[in-house]
């Protein structure tokens, strides 16, 4: 056999060591699949006398970023920094020192991807990011090789285990949002500072990546549509289940043609929200901090990939399945053997990111509103004339000594334009108090 390649690892935390824990202990096995061995040599670490539950002692271990980069007898690099800027930085040098890269770090990916996976189709490395998007789910690899023969109609993914975790006991439990979040803060499955789970950023990341994938589009994560779940309220949790549904925070990409004058015309919707699912549905059924991702396609039809989305384990078995397919193409002189975005980079296509407002959805719509006669036939006139027809109502009671009940509207399906054009007036209505909460309804299906 070959001698093993050499890997340097950016970052030995969390993941980091996972991925040293599974070459070392899975080594042999490793080896017969990729053809040689893969061994970690170097790597960069906050703490270089911190005790490790693997063994260190083959590591030549640096608390320089740049050491590890430019080392010479490493053949991989993988990026755990996290963050853009300084990953970003060291991630286009190890190409320009014709060094392969393997990275989880969806952000870097989802804003500079297109930049880093010129350079390095220009030195003729390869970059593999299978660890980016819902940890040890192989979901790039069945959108990159799996599902080549099929279109993608669409993906909807719950690929934020925070998110879910803090849905799930909502619902389970009945508890308010602002006292999941710090639960999930002491378990470890939020950062103190949880910006990037809750606010949908994260989910965003991965579905940009998700979404050219898919259709063979550039990565364009600024015109993604966020949204997170800071405005979920345990009545909204509780509403949703007596109308049949579960909340999710969904990353929807989907590929949509609309006639107009000028024919018929493409665009891609990239969006994260909070979404009603049919209680019965799969994705529904997702608890906890697991994650999963959707996939209608033409010839397959519905392909559903389950598993954990974080994790040392979790996430380094990608890495390593990443590492393997690096080294195959290595032994084998066969180059990279498949593009990095799935289509070859001269097939990308220009087919526009639609803005929100060009999404046709059905609604979950609360409302607060004085508890006397007319406001819900407003209400009503209101959906009306803008071509919003109500599936479902429900209002009420009003509690003792309090004049406003609850309304809660489920509509058919309408332009998002014309929901914001109805919601807007709704709000301006004297018996109204505050915002209407809108979710959007999904019934992932065909």
């Amino acid at each position: 056999m070959l001698n093993p390649i050499k890997v340097g690892i950016l970052g030995l935390g969390t993941v980091g060591g996972g991925t040293v824990h599974i070459l070392q202990h899975n080594a042999e096995e490793i080896a017969r699949r990729a053809g040689r061995g893969i061994v970690v040599s170097h790597a960069c670490a906050k703490e270089l006398n911190k005790t490790h539950p693997y063994n260190t002692d083959s590591i030549q271990l640096t608390s320089q970023l740049a050491e590890v980069v430019n080392q010479p007898e490493v053949d991989i690099i993988i990026e755990l920094l996290g963050g853009t800027t300084v990953a970003r930085e060291l991630t286009l040098q190890a190409i320009a020192n014709g060094k392969h890269v393997v990275t989880a770090n969806k952000a870097l990916i989802a804003k500079h991807g297109n930049e880093i996976f010129a350079a390095a189709e220009k030195q003729g490395v390869m970059v593999a990011f299978e660890a980016s998007v819902g940890g040890g789910i192989p979901i790039i690899k069945a959108l990159r090789e799996g599902l080549a023969a099929n279109k993608i109609k669409w993906v909807a993914g719950i690929i934020n285990g925070t998110s879910n975790f803090i849905l799930t006991e909502m619902r389970n439990k009945g508890r308010e949002f602002s006292d999941v979040l710090k639960e999930a803060q002491t378990l470890g499955y939020a950062e103190q500072d949880p910006t990037f789970d809750i606010e949908g950023i994260d989910a965003a990341h991965k579905l940009t990546i998700l979404a050219s994938l898919s259709f063979g589009i550039p990565l364009q994560f600024e015109k993604a549509y966020t949204e997170g779940i800071t405005k979920i309220t345990a009545e909204d949790v509780g509403y949703a289940d007596e109308l049949g549904y579960r909340i999710k925070l969904l990353g929807i990409a989907k590929r949509i043609q609309k006639t107009t004058a000028q024919g018929v015309e493409e665009g891609i919707e990239v969006r994260v929200h909070p979404t009603f699912v049919p209680r019965r549905h799969l994705l529904a059924n997702v608890e906890g901090v697991m994650n999963a991702v959707l996939v209608q396609s033409d010839m397959l039809g519905q392909s559903l990939y389950y598993g954990a989305g974080a994790g040392a384990l979790a996430t380094g078995s990608a890495i390593v399945a990443d590492l393997v397919d690096i080294v195959r193409a290595l032994t084998t002189d066969s180059g990279n053997r498949v593009p990095h975005l799935a289509f070859q980079p001269s097939g990308l296509s220009d087919l526009p990111i639609l803005p929100i407002s060009e999404i046709n959805s059905a609604y979950y719509l609360r409302m607060t509103a004085l508890d006397r006669v007319g406001v819900l036939a407003q209400v009503a006139g209101i959906l009306s004339q803008n071509g919003i027809s109500i599936e479902a109502i429900r209002q009420k009671e009003p509690t003792a000594g309090n004049a406003r009940v609850s309304i809660v509207l489920v509509t058919h399906k309408v332009a998002e334009k014309q929901a914001d054009k109805a919601i807007a007036a709704i709000e301006q209505l004297e018996g109204i108090s505050g915002q209407v909460m809108r979710i959007r309804l999904e019934s992932l299906e065909g």
